[in-house]
């Protein structure tokens, strides 16, 4: 009877120490895995805040390239406006009003 108590008391404590020991490896690895979710989420808003950075800059990037077309587009109208107009001044022949006068108001 005395042999089973000194098996079975190793037995039981080596039992009682595997499953702390497990319990701690458990929580180790929960740790683990929060500073992962914690370093993944850092990642993620990084990620986010490059693309919203990106998208930024390229919207203004598209503003002031149609700024810069919008103008070079009413030069060009206004260049346009003014060569037709002195080609209609050089033409006039006096007998019939300038174009200007001859325009039909609605």
């Amino acid at each position: 009877m005395i042999w089973r108590q000194t098996l079975l008391l190793p037995c039981f404590s080596a039992a009682a120490l595997l499953c702390l020991l497990q319990e701690g490896a458990g929580m180790s690895v929960g740790l683990r895995q929060e500073a992962g979710e914690d370093s993944r989420d850092a990642e993620d808003r990084q990620k986010l805040w490059a693309d919203e950075l990106q998208r930024e800059y390229y919207e203004e990037q598209r503003n002031e390239f149609e700024n810069f077309t919008e103008e070079q587009n009413d030069e060009q109208k206004e260049r346009s406006r003014e060569a037709t107009e002195q080609w209609r001044q050089w033409h006039h022949d006096g007998l019939y009003p300038s174009y200007l006068y001859n325009r039909h108001h609605i």
